[in-house]
Protein backbone atom coordinates (compact mmCIF):
# COMPACT_ATOMS: atom_id res chain seq x y z
CA UNK A 1 0.00 0.00 0.00
CA UNK A 2 1.23 3.65 -0.60
CA UNK A 3 4.50 2.71 -2.05
CA UNK A 4 6.33 4.74 -4.67
CA UNK A 5 8.76 3.94 -7.13
CA UNK A 6 12.12 6.78 -6.98
CA UNK A 7 14.87 5.30 -8.68
CA UNK A 8 17.23 2.50 -9.08
CA UNK A 9 14.87 0.31 -7.62
CA UNK A 10 13.94 2.35 -4.25
CA UNK A 11 10.62 2.54 -3.00
CA UNK A 12 9.25 5.63 -0.69
CA UNK A 13 6.64 3.90 1.60
CA UNK A 14 3.67 6.68 2.29
CA UNK A 15 1.98 4.78 5.39
CA UNK A 16 3.71 6.38 7.74
CA UNK A 17 5.26 9.78 8.28
CA UNK A 18 8.56 8.58 8.55
CA UNK A 19 8.18 8.53 4.25
CA UNK A 20 11.43 6.34 4.46
CA UNK A 21 12.83 5.67 0.94
CA UNK A 22 14.29 2.08 1.06
CA UNK A 23 16.66 0.90 -1.09
CA UNK A 24 16.68 -3.46 -2.68
CA UNK A 25 17.20 -5.26 0.01
CA UNK A 26 16.33 -3.27 2.80
CA UNK A 27 13.39 -2.54 5.45
CA UNK A 28 12.27 0.89 6.37
CA UNK A 29 12.48 2.19 10.22
CA UNK A 30 9.48 -0.52 10.94
CA UNK A 31 11.53 -3.08 9.90
CA UNK A 32 8.76 -5.19 8.33
CA UNK A 33 8.02 -3.03 5.08
CA UNK A 34 10.82 -4.34 2.72
CA UNK A 35 12.29 -3.42 -0.94
CA UNK A 36 12.13 -7.14 -2.71
CA UNK A 37 13.42 -6.15 -6.10
CA UNK A 38 12.00 -2.95 -6.42
CA UNK A 39 8.39 -3.88 -4.72
CA UNK A 40 7.59 -2.88 -1.40
CA UNK A 41 6.80 -6.05 0.62
CA UNK A 42 4.37 -6.40 3.99
CA UNK A 43 6.38 -9.19 5.78
CA UNK A 44 3.77 -9.50 8.61
CA UNK A 45 0.68 -9.78 6.40
CA UNK A 46 0.49 -13.11 7.51
CA UNK A 47 2.35 -13.17 10.80
CA UNK A 48 0.23 -12.61 13.87
CA UNK A 49 2.11 -12.21 17.15
CA UNK A 50 -1.07 -11.52 19.38
CA UNK A 51 -5.01 -12.15 19.52
CA UNK A 52 -6.51 -11.41 22.45
CA UNK A 53 -10.29 -10.73 23.77
CA UNK A 54 -10.15 -7.82 25.67
CA UNK A 55 -13.12 -5.01 27.14
CA UNK A 56 -12.82 -1.75 25.07
CA UNK A 57 -12.00 0.08 28.08
CA UNK A 58 -8.63 -1.55 28.16
CA UNK A 59 -7.71 0.11 24.72
CA UNK A 60 -8.52 2.98 26.15
CA UNK A 61 -11.59 3.78 24.52
CA UNK A 62 -14.53 4.81 27.29
CA UNK A 63 -17.17 6.30 25.01
CA UNK A 64 -16.93 3.78 22.01
CA UNK A 65 -19.66 0.91 22.97
CA UNK A 66 -18.95 0.78 26.96
CA UNK A 67 -18.93 -2.04 28.46
CA UNK A 68 -18.37 -4.38 25.22
CA UNK A 69 -15.62 -6.59 24.03
CA UNK A 70 -12.90 -6.37 21.40
CA UNK A 71 -10.89 -8.89 19.68
CA UNK A 72 -7.40 -7.45 19.96
CA UNK A 73 -5.05 -8.76 17.20
CA UNK A 74 -0.77 -7.43 16.89
CA UNK A 75 2.06 -8.45 14.78
CA UNK A 76 5.47 -7.61 15.57
CA UNK A 77 7.02 -4.35 14.76
CA UNK A 78 7.18 -0.31 15.40
CA UNK A 79 7.88 2.88 13.60
CA UNK A 80 8.62 4.01 16.73
CA UNK A 81 11.43 3.31 19.40
CA UNK A 82 10.18 4.47 22.90
CA UNK A 83 12.58 4.18 25.70
CA UNK A 84 9.40 3.58 27.83
CA UNK A 85 7.27 0.97 25.49
CA UNK A 86 5.08 -1.56 27.60
CA UNK A 87 4.69 -4.27 25.03
CA UNK A 88 8.61 -3.88 23.64
CA UNK A 89 8.78 -7.73 23.73
CA UNK A 90 6.85 -7.68 20.55
CA UNK A 91 7.11 -3.61 19.22
CA UNK A 92 10.72 -3.72 19.36
CA UNK A 93 11.39 -7.78 18.69
CA UNK A 94 13.17 -7.07 15.50
CA UNK A 95 15.59 -4.41 17.34
CA UNK A 96 16.06 -6.38 20.40
CA UNK A 97 16.52 -9.84 18.91
CA UNK A 98 18.66 -8.45 16.22
CA UNK A 99 16.79 -11.08 14.20
CA UNK A 100 15.54 -10.71 10.15
CA UNK A 101 12.85 -13.80 11.79
CA UNK A 102 9.81 -12.66 12.02
CA UNK A 103 7.39 -15.03 14.33
CA UNK A 104 3.80 -15.12 14.27
CA UNK A 105 1.03 -17.46 12.84
CA UNK A 106 -0.95 -17.30 9.71
CA UNK A 107 -4.38 -16.34 10.37
CA UNK A 108 -6.37 -14.91 7.71
CA UNK A 109 -8.78 -11.93 7.99
CA UNK A 110 -11.65 -14.00 7.18
CA UNK A 111 -10.36 -16.23 10.40
CA UNK A 112 -9.80 -13.15 12.23
CA UNK A 113 -13.14 -11.84 11.71
CA UNK A 114 -15.08 -15.41 12.63
CA UNK A 115 -13.21 -15.91 15.88
CA UNK A 116 -13.88 -12.12 16.73
CA UNK A 117 -17.84 -13.05 16.30
CA UNK A 118 -17.36 -16.52 17.92
CA UNK A 119 -16.53 -14.28 21.19
CA UNK A 120 -18.86 -12.19 21.12
CA UNK A 121 -16.57 -9.05 20.49
CA UNK A 122 -18.29 -5.94 18.83
CA UNK A 123 -15.04 -4.32 18.18
CA UNK A 124 -11.59 -5.50 16.16
CA UNK A 125 -8.82 -3.24 17.59
CA UNK A 126 -5.35 -3.47 15.63
CA UNK A 127 -3.22 -2.50 18.87
CA UNK A 128 -0.54 -3.61 20.98
CA UNK A 129 2.19 -2.61 18.55
CA UNK A 130 2.13 0.16 15.61
CA UNK A 131 -1.51 -1.10 13.45
CA UNK A 132 0.03 1.69 10.90
CA UNK A 133 2.92 -0.48 9.62
CA UNK A 134 1.12 -3.72 8.99
CA UNK A 135 -2.23 -1.37 6.99
CA UNK A 136 -2.79 -4.24 4.32
CA UNK A 137 -3.55 -6.95 6.73
CA UNK A 138 -5.52 -4.62 9.25
CA UNK A 139 -7.56 -3.04 5.69
CA UNK A 140 -8.30 -6.77 4.66
CA UNK A 141 -10.03 -7.48 8.21
CA UNK A 142 -11.52 -4.20 8.37
CA UNK A 143 -13.40 -4.66 5.28
CA UNK A 144 -14.65 -8.44 6.20
CA UNK A 145 -15.69 -7.38 10.15
CA UNK A 146 -18.16 -4.24 8.13
CA UNK A 147 -19.90 -7.25 6.22
CA UNK A 148 -21.08 -8.33 9.35
CA UNK A 149 -21.31 -5.17 11.67
CA UNK A 150 -18.16 -5.69 13.41
CA UNK A 151 -16.57 -2.03 13.91
CA UNK A 152 -12.56 -1.30 13.71
CA UNK A 153 -10.39 0.29 15.92
CA UNK A 154 -6.98 1.70 16.07
CA UNK A 155 -4.52 1.75 19.17
CA UNK A 156 -1.91 3.74 17.51
CA UNK A 157 1.23 6.49 18.01
CA UNK A 158 -0.44 8.99 15.47
CA UNK A 159 1.93 8.75 12.96
CA UNK A 160 0.39 7.48 9.65
CA UNK A 161 -0.33 10.18 7.31
CA UNK A 162 -3.11 11.71 5.62
CA UNK A 163 -3.25 9.15 2.29
CA UNK A 164 -3.17 6.47 5.33
CA UNK A 165 -6.25 7.48 6.73
CA UNK A 166 -7.87 8.36 3.64
CA UNK A 167 -7.31 5.16 1.94
CA UNK A 168 -9.21 3.73 5.11
CA UNK A 169 -11.72 6.34 5.60
CA UNK A 170 -14.81 5.09 7.53
CA UNK A 171 -13.13 1.87 7.96
CA UNK A 172 -11.05 3.24 10.87
CA UNK A 173 -14.31 3.68 13.16
CA UNK A 174 -12.44 4.32 16.39
CA UNK A 175 -8.80 5.68 17.54
CA UNK A 176 -6.77 5.89 20.90
CA UNK A 177 -4.39 7.82 19.79
CA UNK A 178 -0.96 7.87 22.25
CA UNK A 179 -0.30 11.61 22.38
CA UNK A 180 3.33 10.95 24.86
CA UNK A 181 4.10 14.53 25.04
CA UNK A 182 3.87 18.13 23.51
CA UNK A 183 7.53 18.96 23.06
CA UNK A 184 9.10 17.74 20.04
CA UNK A 185 12.92 17.09 21.47
CA UNK A 186 11.07 15.01 24.12
CA UNK A 187 9.71 13.01 20.83
CA UNK A 188 13.13 12.70 19.24
CA UNK A 189 14.79 12.15 22.11
CA UNK A 190 12.21 8.66 23.35
CA UNK A 191 10.60 7.58 20.49
CA UNK A 192 12.46 8.56 17.39
CA UNK A 193 9.91 10.55 16.03
CA UNK A 194 8.85 14.03 15.67
CA UNK A 195 5.20 15.22 17.82
CA UNK A 196 3.90 17.77 14.55
CA UNK A 197 2.86 14.52 12.38
CA UNK A 198 1.05 12.78 15.65
CA UNK A 199 -0.75 16.41 15.81
CA UNK A 200 -1.68 16.95 12.24
CA UNK A 201 -3.22 12.68 12.41
CA UNK A 202 -5.20 13.43 15.53
CA UNK A 203 -7.09 16.14 13.54
CA UNK A 204 -7.24 14.26 10.46
CA UNK A 205 -8.76 11.35 12.15
CA UNK A 206 -11.56 13.43 14.01
CA UNK A 207 -12.23 15.58 10.34
CA UNK A 208 -12.25 11.62 8.85
CA UNK A 209 -15.24 10.57 11.00
CA UNK A 210 -13.04 8.62 13.09
CA UNK A 211 -14.78 8.15 17.36
CA UNK A 212 -10.78 9.82 18.38
CA UNK A 213 -9.90 9.33 22.37
CA UNK A 214 -6.25 10.30 23.40
CA UNK A 215 -3.90 8.83 25.93
CA UNK A 216 -1.39 10.59 27.86
CA UNK A 217 1.28 8.41 29.89
CA UNK A 218 2.23 11.18 32.81
CA UNK A 219 5.96 10.44 32.97
CA UNK A 220 7.64 12.07 35.78
CA UNK A 221 10.76 14.28 34.76
CA UNK A 222 9.42 13.99 30.80
CA UNK A 223 6.06 14.99 30.76
CA UNK A 224 4.54 16.23 33.95
CA UNK A 225 5.03 20.01 34.18
CA UNK A 226 2.09 21.49 34.64
CA UNK A 227 3.07 24.07 31.26
CA UNK A 228 3.13 20.55 28.93
CA UNK A 229 0.05 19.10 30.11
CA UNK A 230 -1.97 22.43 29.91
CA UNK A 231 -0.24 22.72 26.40
CA UNK A 232 -1.52 18.61 25.69
CA UNK A 233 -5.26 19.99 26.97
CA UNK A 234 -5.21 23.17 24.94
CA UNK A 235 -4.41 21.21 21.76
CA UNK A 236 -7.42 18.83 22.33
CA UNK A 237 -9.91 21.38 22.99
CA UNK A 238 -8.70 23.29 19.82
CA UNK A 239 -9.12 19.76 17.69
CA UNK A 240 -12.71 19.44 19.54
CA UNK A 241 -13.63 19.77 23.68
CA UNK A 242 -15.18 16.69 23.69
CA UNK A 243 -12.48 14.18 22.84
CA UNK A 244 -11.66 12.30 26.15
CA UNK A 245 -8.16 12.51 27.00
CA UNK A 246 -6.91 9.76 28.96
CA UNK A 247 -3.98 10.37 31.34
CA UNK A 248 -2.28 7.10 32.37
CA UNK A 249 -0.12 6.17 34.93
CA UNK A 250 3.90 5.45 34.45
CA UNK A 251 5.73 2.80 35.69
CA UNK A 252 9.08 1.72 35.23
CA UNK A 253 9.97 -0.47 31.99
CA UNK A 254 12.13 -1.10 29.29
CA UNK A 255 14.90 1.14 29.09
CA UNK A 256 13.29 3.76 31.25
CA UNK A 257 13.89 2.23 35.19
CA UNK A 258 15.52 5.22 36.08
CA UNK A 259 12.16 7.13 37.60
CA UNK A 260 9.71 6.29 39.71
CA UNK A 261 5.71 5.95 39.26
CA UNK A 262 3.65 8.47 38.92
CA UNK A 263 1.86 9.22 42.14
CA UNK A 264 -1.80 9.71 42.37
CA UNK A 265 -1.25 13.21 43.19
CA UNK A 266 0.22 14.22 39.90
CA UNK A 267 -3.02 12.83 37.87
CA UNK A 268 -4.99 14.40 39.91
CA UNK A 269 -3.53 18.17 39.20
CA UNK A 270 -3.32 16.71 35.05
CA UNK A 271 -7.01 15.93 35.75
CA UNK A 272 -7.97 19.41 36.66
CA UNK A 273 -5.81 20.99 33.92
CA UNK A 274 -7.78 18.94 31.41
CA UNK A 275 -11.12 20.24 33.26
CA UNK A 276 -9.84 23.83 33.57
CA UNK A 277 -8.84 23.90 29.49
CA UNK A 278 -12.69 23.16 29.19
CA UNK A 279 -12.33 19.67 28.09
CA UNK A 280 -15.43 17.90 28.76
CA UNK A 281 -14.68 14.31 29.44
CA UNK A 282 -11.01 13.52 31.16
CA UNK A 283 -10.14 10.50 33.16
CA UNK A 284 -7.14 8.99 35.16
CA UNK A 285 -5.94 5.40 34.43
CA UNK A 286 -3.66 2.91 36.14
CA UNK A 287 -4.78 4.09 39.54
CA UNK A 288 -7.66 1.55 39.98
CA UNK A 289 -10.47 3.01 42.53
CA UNK A 290 -10.40 6.60 41.94
CA UNK A 291 -13.52 8.50 40.81
CA UNK A 292 -11.72 10.27 37.87
CA UNK A 293 -12.03 6.80 36.10
CA UNK A 294 -15.87 7.41 35.90
CA UNK A 295 -18.20 9.22 32.90
CA UNK A 296 -19.67 12.62 34.35
CA UNK A 297 -22.22 14.75 32.30
CA UNK A 298 -20.23 17.80 31.60
CA UNK A 299 -23.58 19.70 31.78
CA UNK A 300 -24.90 18.17 35.16
CA UNK A 301 -21.87 16.76 36.67
CA UNK A 302 -24.38 13.30 37.17
CA UNK A 303 -22.27 10.25 37.35
CA UNK A 304 -23.36 8.93 33.84
CA UNK A 305 -20.88 5.27 33.60
CA UNK A 306 -19.43 4.20 37.24
CA UNK A 307 -15.55 2.39 37.05
CA UNK A 308 -13.42 0.48 38.89
CA UNK A 309 -10.93 -0.59 36.77
CA UNK A 310 -12.20 -2.19 34.03
CA UNK A 311 -15.08 -3.02 35.49
CA UNK A 312 -18.77 -0.96 34.79
CA UNK A 313 -21.73 0.03 37.11
CA UNK A 314 -24.24 1.76 36.12
CA UNK A 315 -24.69 3.41 33.00
CA UNK A 316 -26.85 6.40 32.70
CA UNK A 317 -27.18 7.02 29.03
CA UNK A 318 -30.39 6.80 27.05
CA UNK A 319 -30.29 7.44 22.96
CA UNK A 320 -26.83 8.76 23.68
CA UNK A 321 -28.03 11.66 26.23
CA UNK A 322 -27.11 11.92 29.81
CA UNK A 323 -30.57 10.09 31.62
CA UNK A 324 -30.57 13.02 34.24
CA UNK A 325 -30.44 16.24 32.08
CA UNK A 326 -30.51 15.56 28.35
CA UNK A 327 -27.40 16.72 27.73
CA UNK A 328 -25.87 15.08 24.35
CA UNK A 329 -22.81 12.56 25.24
CA UNK A 330 -20.35 12.09 22.87
CA UNK A 331 -19.06 8.55 21.09
CA UNK A 332 -21.14 5.38 20.04
CA UNK A 333 -23.38 3.58 22.58
CA UNK A 334 -25.80 0.69 22.76
CA UNK A 335 -29.58 1.30 23.16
Amino acid sequence: MLAETVRDGAVRCHLCSHRCLISKGKTGICGIRANREGVLVSLVYDKIIATHVDPIEKKPLFHYFPGSLSYSIATVGCNFSCTFCQNHDISQWLRDMDTDHIPGEAIPPETLVDQARKTGCRTIAFTYTEPTIFAELALDVAREAERYGVHSIFVTNGYMTKEMIETFGPLIRAANVDLKAFRDDSYRRETGARLQPVLESIRNLHENGTWVEITTLVIPGFNDSPEELSDIAEFIAQVDRGIPWHISAFHPDYRMLDRSRTPIERLTDAYGIGKASGLKYVYAGNAPGNPMESTFCPACGACIISRTGYRLGTIRIENGRCAECGEAIGGRFES
